[in-house]
């Protein structure tokens, strides 16, 4: 399976020990937690029996202008830090001001080395510049609402309750920076393929229904590009919103549209599917369910915060109607922005770091290994600027890892599993020597090592861009969970990217026998659509 490592980054508050030179005591936000305060310090409200019965509410300590509780560094007080680019492209409209260390995480694996994970800590979530509150057909949004980072929030009333959608007092409480994150849904490439990790995501397919085509398929996918545009940018979903995410903020939802084998037969648009788009071939690592695999329609949504998430996704599946039906649907999570005190790689279910060698946007070749070109290309033109997303389920055979010593695993990988460093020597950034020796004559770095196996110079350059997120689906009978991980790879070409990397892993990977891929799927993912458009109507309508 292909390998790499992603970065997680944390959020740390300056307290006054940290001023002072001394360690500083975890607080809620250093730890990802809720912070212990009241609504204000949440961003949420609740209505309270005084609101209900129409009773003048009484004010708390953020109404008066008191100093919050500790713990409201999370709350985008001081150790907020705008940011003013974004590091890794050097694009200053690119990036929304965010607390300092909020998560940009690259996404998990199953080892530590290879083709990579997602962004680095170095490459915050894209998010679009700063405008006005959109507001909702019902009237005000729930942007508007409750404020972006450094804007005016929740109204509180009684108890820390919030006065509804009345206008809000001055030094109401922003949203955290976590709340506050978005993603522009327009623009050249999709959403969700280069932003961070995010801590919640949903996978899911869609079959056509019976008698569905091409003009119910055009009228899906525009139902649900305007549906994701509006909740990346805080807005309720339309008339029969749920409320389900009524008191957060975009907290970096992304929405990403693919499409698969099958839809172009059903569609009519055989002539128009890509020659990359050819079923995978076999590995001998695969135990695949086939009720579980690929799918005509195939929708990626990512969100900081897992309600969020979740509204997300039932809109989706709304919108469907009867133009199609579910086919299968995957959870997954990754860490929480916030959860580590400094920005570090995160770690995956086996324990490793995981993410230091995935592609970077600033690289000059990562546009060309990532992203179909828009011209000088052989796949069609609907896919200029799009990519390739390889979705795999990967059991991890957690209970035969974990009797492996400790060296045992970290040969399986080749690094350290403290600090992801490589067997050969150094830091988790430091290159892997790969013909270094110990002093009896043996590879420091095991032949049949993950991360040797994966890296692109032994792969003829092969790369790809992997953001996953990690999966527990509950424990089975015989007392053996079933967890982990929803692999998602990104790439220009599957036969230069996941498919040369998972021959040689097929051939004599070390954890080939720890772990299980059980579910499959290749799909055409459209660029981004323009201000004005759905995405893939150049397909549709073309």
């Amino acid at each position: 399976m292909p390998k790499a490592d992603a970065a997680a980054t944390g959020r740390a508050s300056k307290t006054d020990a940290t001023r002072k030179g001394q360690a500083p005591k975890p607080d809620a936000a250093a730890e990802g937690q809720v912070p212990k305060a009241d609504a204000a310090a949440t961003g949420r409200a609740s209505k309270t029996d005084a609101t209900r019965k129409g009773q003048a509410p009484k004010p708390d300590a953020a109404a008066k202008g008191q100093a919050p509780k500790a713990g409201a560094s999370a709350t985008g007080s001081s150790a907020a830090a705008p940011s003013t680019s974004d590091p890794t492209t050097g694009d200053p409209s690119t990036t929304r001001p965010s607390a300092a260390g909020s998560s940009t995480a690259a996404a998990p694996g199953t080892g530590t080395s290879g083709s990579g994970s997602a962004a680095s800590p170095e490459n915050p979530s894209r998010t679009g510049d700063h405008e006005a509150p959109r507001s909702t057909a019902g009237g005000i949004s729930r942007r508007a609402l409750l404020g972006t980072a450094g804007a005016t929030g929740l109204v509180l009333g009684a108890a820390g309750g919030a006065v509804g959608y009345a206008a809000a007092p001055a030094q109401a409480t922003p949203l955290t920076s976590v709340g506050s994150d978005e993603v522009m849904f327009h623009g050249k490439h999709q959403p969700g393929i280069t932003e961070g990790l995010q801590a919640r995501g949903h996978l899911v397919a869609f079959d056509l229904a019976a008698g569905a085509g091409r003009r119910e398929a055009a009228a899906l996918l525009r139902r649900w590009s305007e549906t994701a545009r509006r909740l990346m940018a805080g807005e309720a979903a339309g008339s029969t919103d749920t409320d389900v995410a009524r008191d957060a903020g975009p907290s970096s939802l992304t929405v990403t549209f693919g499409f698969g084998h099958s839809f172009f037969s059903r569609t009519g648009l055989e002539k128009q599917r890509p020659v990359a788009l050819d079923p995978l071939p076999d590995f001998s690592s695969d135990h695949l369910d086939k009720a579980r695999s690929n799918g005509d329609l195939w929708v990626q949504i990512g969100a900081n915060d897992a309600l969020v998430a979740f509204h997300a996704l039932r809109a989706i599946q709304k919108d469907a109607g009867s133009a199609a039906r579910v086919r299968w649907q995957m959870n997954g999570f990754n860490r929480t922005p916030g959860a580590t005190a400094h920005p570090m790689t995160a770690r995956n279910l086996m324990g490793q770091l995981d993410g230091t060698r995935n592609p970077k946007p600033s690289e000059s070749d990562f546009d060309q290994r990532i992203f179909v070109p828009a011209s000088a290309s052989k796949d069609p033109s609907w896919m200029a600027n799009g990519s390739y997303a390889v979705v795999r389920r990967i059991r991890m055979l957690l209970d035969d890892w974990e009797k492996l010593t400790l060296g045992a695993q970290e040969a399986v990988i080749g690094r350290r599993k403290a600090n992801g460093a490589a067997l050969s020597g150094g830091t988790e950034t430091t290159a892997m020597d790969l013909e270094k020796t110990d002093a009896k004559g043996d590879l420091l770095v095991p032949i049949n090592a993950h991360a040797r196996i994966t890296r692109p110079d032994q792969n003829g350059g092969a790369a790809m861009l992997r953001r996953p997120f990690s999966f527990h689906d509950g424990i089975d009978a015989d007392g053996v969970p079933d967890a982990g991980l929803l692999f998602v790879c990104w790439q220009a070409d599957p036969l230069r990217g996941f498919v040369p990397v998972q021959r040689k892993l097929d051939r004599g990977d070390a954890l080939s026998q720890y772990i299980r891929h059980e579910s499959s799927g290749l799909f055409a993912v459209p660029g981004g659509a323009a201000e004005g458009e759905y995405v893939g109507q150049r397909l549709l309508e073309g």
